[in-house]
């Protein structure tokens, strides 16, 4: 009975031994759990997971940052190329306004009748023989005066003369082709577009006239329409004007050198063409320039 006594007691130290032993181990492995990598055993190899999801996390943002490294670049690419189409651009403009010029100058030919040919002709100078009809004026307004030194000059800005008037376009019967067109005469001020205000210019008789060929125009979006009732014209048609004067629908712009003492100033033909492209093209390579060296400092720069 003592011996059966003294093993109870035996036995119960030694599994509270035990207990105190697993509580202190499991408290241990509690705290040190999360500082420890954990491992895997395959094929015999210990893997640790908690540096390969580190490495991998690392490989991730290496390979974000060189996307966005190379995403980044197409900007100043993109640039410099928009920057190259506009050297392009001016080259063609600049190319283009040498031709209406050369055009504009040019010794003048006889008005051809076919109209056809008339369609391949705008800017050409013609010479006309013949008379106007003042009785059927029409006025294509508001209209400045062209200067073509300053328009070249200030092409492409918004700028004004601050004086206004009027484009007085004439019936013009020529003798020589026994047909009506319709003459540009040239610009008269505000003040003067009532014929009875310049009378000394209102030429009577036969006189020659050189011009320039001007197609028909298509209404721009923010152009008022013809006011055909009041004689206000803003754009040129010339199938409405040739209906309403009787006159065929060819028209020309009178040179300066048509000019009459007294009469509306020719030469009114615009042929400066907006330009802007040098602007353009500082823009564009200047945000190139501006986009490579913030690349640069990003990604080359602090390496």
């Amino acid at each position: 009975m003592a011996s059966l006594k003294s093993a109870l007691l035996y036995s119960n130290r030694v599994l509270t031994t035990l207990k105190n032993q697993t509580h202190v181990i499991y408290t241990k492995r509690t705290l040190l759990l999360p500082r420890l990598p954990l491992f895997k055993r395959a094929e015999g190899r210990l893997i640790t997971f908690g540096r390969q999801s580190s490495s991998t996390a690392a490989e991730a943002q290496r390979g974000e940052d060189s996307l966005l490294k190379w995403l980044l670049l197409l900007i100043p690419a993109t640039t410099f190329g928009l920057g190259t189409w506009q050297v392009k651009r001016r080259q063609w403009k600049m190319q283009l306004i040498a031709e209406l010029n050369r055009l504009t100058t040019a010794e003048p030919i006889p008005l051809p009748l076919d109209p056809h040919e008339l369609q391949s002709l705008e800017y050409r100078r013609v010479k006309v023989r013949g008379q106007f009809d003042h009785s059927q004026e029409l006025y294509v307004l508001p209209r400045s005066p062209v200067d073509p030194e300053k328009e070249a000059r200030e092409a492409g800005t918004l700028s004004s003369s601050g004086e206004t008037g009027a484009n007085v376009v004439t019936p013009f019967y020529c003798t020589d082709l026994g047909i009506t067109i319709l003459v540009n005469r040239g610009y008269v001020p505000k003040r003067k577009i009532r014929p009875e205000s310049r009378m000394k210019g209102q030429v009577e008789g036969e006189v020659e006239v050189v011009g320039v060929v001007r197609l028909t125009e298509i209404r721009k979006r923010f152009v008022p329409s013809n006011d055909v009732q009041r004689n206000q014209w803003h754009y040129r048609d010339l199938e409405a004007m040739g209906g309403v004067t009787g006159a065929e629908p060819v028209f020309i712009d009178a040179s300066f050198e048509s000019t009459i003492p007294g009469g509306p100033i020719g030469g009114q033909t615009r042929i400066t063409l907006r330009n802007e492209h040098m602007q353009y093209m500082v823009t564009w390579y200047g945000l190139c320039a501006a986009t490579s060296y913030m690349w640069f400092a990003k990604f080359i720069k602090k390496l």
